[in-house]
């Protein structure tokens, strides 16, 4: 769902950041669920949060899931697969290109994934599900 600059309210930063918060913690269940059962299937789960920036509503700001699998016996620590899921991105933009300058007529504009924590912690789980499934 993508936002402009004047839709940029402190509701919308709480949302952001307890969006952030909820599936950050859900990043750390599913870590201490899954790495055994990885383990034994010779695999590692990289489960982490990428967070680049401090300001939401500043560009350069974004936050995601980021799931990762390689393999134990890849020495150069190759991922086999990754699934990225963007929570939020703030991002300056000029005739709908982004850009890093503060161009006149250019344009502050957020997205805010459309599916709710539930949705994701969902899809998640179903993702692990099908990567153990193949293995």
């Amino acid at each position: 769902m993508k936002f402009h600059q004047k839709d940029f309210t402190e509701e919308l930063k709480t949302k952001i950041n307890n969006t952030e918060s909820v599936l950050k913690e859900h990043n750390v269940e599913l870590s201490k669920d899954y790495k055994s059962i990885f383990s034994k299937k010779k695999l590692i789960l990289n489960v982490d949060f990428d967070k680049e920036g401090e300001d939401p509503f500043e560009p350069g700001y974004s936050s995601s899931l980021v799931l990762g699998v390689s393999d134990r016996a890849n020495k150069n620590g190759e991922l086999m697969d990754l699934h990225r899921i963007k929570i939020w991105e703030c991002e300056r933009i000029f005739l709908g290109i982004p850009i890093s300058a503060n161009l006149p007529g250019s344009k502050i504009i957020g997205e805010l994934l459309d599916e709710s924590v539930e949705e994701i912690k969902e899809e998640l789980k179903e993702y692990i599900e099908e990567f153990l499934n193949e293995g």
